[in-house]
């Protein structure tokens, strides 16, 4: 592996691990959607939700297109089925929470541009360690058959699929002119607060096992463990806290049972 990308991938874990301890050990919560009332005065204006999420994941398509129209890698890896594939998990993702995702979206609280910019940061360096990757180092037709990656592969079209299922639970919670929060029920949210943010955990560790836990995929599977869990879990407690004792008790915070 390049020496670049190695660092690059030190550093994200590092940001990753900065953000859990913040999140967690300093009782944080990440300032966007029903914690973004107060957000300006720490993180400066902000933007509507729909511009900040087109924004931010946007560079999850455009660097792996300028990545793959400028290329300096592994033509193989062009040929390789397994690598292809491995890169079109990764845009299949990207596809729909830049493109779809944000225009499903209902009202929705402002975000604070310096968090944008942070995560239209995040996710610059995180595109080009993944595609970089991919298109440097060459899988063998092989790895098709190999349980990790078959396997890798279910675990993301499951995680993709609760992510969706999720996302479309939470925007139909509410009716044509209702305002307010109300217990999300279906899906995984029978077991899980943060079934969203489970699906998207699932996936990003399924990503990594059909990687063969190379790096770039274990560091964004461990990145986006520490970044959305404990927003999971900041979810969970709110809505105990607010719905109290009509609030299902065998409920988790992000994983199901634990």
């Amino acid at each position: 592996m390049e020496a670049e990308l190695y660092w690059l991938c030190v550093g994200m874990l590092a940001f990753g691990v900065i953000s859990f301890l913040l999140l967690t050990l300093g009782k944080q919560e990440a300032s966007y959607g029903r914690y973004a009332d107060a957000a300006h005065f720490i993180y400066g204006f902000s933007v509507p939700g729909k511009v900040a999420w087109v924004v931010q994941e946007s560079p999850c398509l455009w660097v792996p297109a300028y990545l793959l129209y400028n290329f300096h890698g592994n033509r193989e890896c062009l040929t390789s089925a397994p690598n292809i594939i491995l890169i079109a998990l990764f845009l299949i993702h990207y596809a729909q929470r830049t493109l779809i995702f944000p225009f499903l979206l209902r009202g929705g609280k402002p975000t604070p541009v310096a968090l944008m910019l942070a995560a239209f940061a995040f996710c610059t360096v995180n595109s080009y360690c993944q595609i970089r990757y991919l298109t440097t180092v060459k899988y063998d037709s092989d790895w098709l058959y190999d349980p990790r990656f078959l396997g890798g592969v279910v675990m993301f079209f499951f995680g993709l699929y609760v992510n969706i299922q999720s996302d479309a639970i939470l925007r139909n919670l509410r009716k044509p002119g209702e305002t307010g929060y109300k217990i999300p029920r279906g899906g995984l949210f029978e077991y899980v607060s943060g079934a969203n943010f489970f699906g998207e955990i699932v996936e990003w560790a399924g990503f990594a096992v059909a990687t063969g836990f190379a790096l770039p995929g274990v560091t964004f599977a461990i990145f986006t463990l520490c970044n959305i869990g404990p927003r999971g879990y900041h979810h969970h407690k709110w809505y105990q806290q607010k719905f109290k004792g009509e609030y299902p008790k065998n409920r988790k915070a992000v994983i199901p049972f634990i």
